[in-house]
């Protein structure tokens, strides 16, 4: 056990370094590169263009993919599938469904879409997430049964994301305004965004440590975890609440980014097998450090255009899970 939390704190600690190196690295990245960085003691322009735009965004990858990697970590852990991921309960369906009503409202001109981004996309992002995961709450009449909490999230994803689609078909610039945000962007992430997802970030990652004992226990399996004498309801009620707010603080900031919340506990576990407690906190690393080169890697391969940072995920993320099943089909033959 001891040699199992050394490692799980080397990993915490590599992952940090890392993640350090990255963030400088960042903030060299751009039209102008490291002149910016060296410049920035005595040029007022080249001071705002490290402090107010390419450091906010480079640490809010890093807290978006951390929440991210925290909420599949708790997915996984609740549902009891390594497979699980943090979109499990409908809320991209809700958040792409909340945007798409948001452009609708309020119009969606260039002029005009500016200041839906900026201002009311990423509330209307995490309230149609929000509403998403207690409409499968309601479906699945609570969360005592994970299978009928997993089956009713599948139903609300598919029904809000048909509702979005009769949503977008009313306007073309609907359609193209909510194509950014499907793809996911860190471009527009501030000093208050990354403010908002540390907030959210640390009372989850609180709140899911402290309920770490019960993932242990339904691990084991769900007679262990009655076994252990804690009132199952509340806490899994308590792991939903994580989960949605974790993957609803994310998505309306960035949008809808794949496979970071998938990858990053796949990730940890490969390199050392602990507790849920470790598995948490090492997950919400190992995510912030995957978005973070990713976005990094997004502003740097077709420079001076991006690719959009969800794309890039994606394809990374998908080559990593089917190398995986490679492996796995190799050891056991399935």
């Amino acid at each position: 056990m001891k040699q199992h939390r050394r490692r799980a704190l080397f990993l915490a600690l590599a992952l940090l370094a890392l993640s350090a190196g990255a963030l400088l690295f960042g903030l060299g990245i751009g039209s102008t590169g490291f002149q910016s960085v060296l410049a920035a003691r005595h040029d007022p322009i080249a001071l705002q263009i490290v402090w107010d735009i390419r450091l906010p965004r480079t640490l809010g990858a890093w807290l978006a993919g951390g929440l991210l990697g925290l909420a599949g970590a708790v997915a996984q852990g609740l549902f009891r599938n390594p497979l699980a991921d943090p979109y499990l309960l409908g809320s991209a369906s809700g958040a792409s469904l909340g945007v798409a009503v948001a452009l609708l409202l309020f119009g969606a001109s260039p002029g005009t879409t500016q200041w839906v981004v900026r201002l009311g996309l990423t509330g209307a992002a995490f309230v149609g997430a929000v509403v998403a995961v207690l409409l499968t709450l309601t479906l699945a009449r609570g969360v005592q049964q994970t299978l009928r909490l997993l089956l009713a999230g599948v139903i609300v994803g598919v029904v809000l994301g048909a509702v979005k689609d009769l949503v977008t078909i009313q306007s073309a610039d609907i359609l193209v305004a909510l194509t950014g945000f499907m793809l996911g962007s860190t471009g527009l992430v501030g000093w208050s965004a990354c403010a908002l997802m540390a907030v959210f970030g640390a009372a989850c990652l609180l709140l899911g440590w402290a309920l770490a004992p019960v993932l242990d226990g339904l691990a084991l399996g769900e007679s262990t975890a009655a076994s252990l004498g804690l009132p199952l309801g509340a806490m899994r009620a308590a792991l939903v609440a994580v989960l949605a707010l974790a993957t609803g603080a994310a998505v309306a900031q960035t949008g809808l980014i794949a496979f970071v919340g998938l990858a990053a506990p796949h990730l940890v576990r490969s390199v050392v097998k602990t507790t849920h407690a470790w598995l948490l906190l090492l997950s919400t690393l190992m995510g912030g450090l995957l978005l973070m080169t990713a976005d990094l890697g997004a502003r740097w391969l077709i420079a001076p255009q991006e690719l959009p940072v969800g794309v890039l995920t994606a394809v990374l993320g998908g080559s990593y899970l089917l190398w995986l099943m490679r492996r796995r089909s190799l050891r056991g033959g399935r």
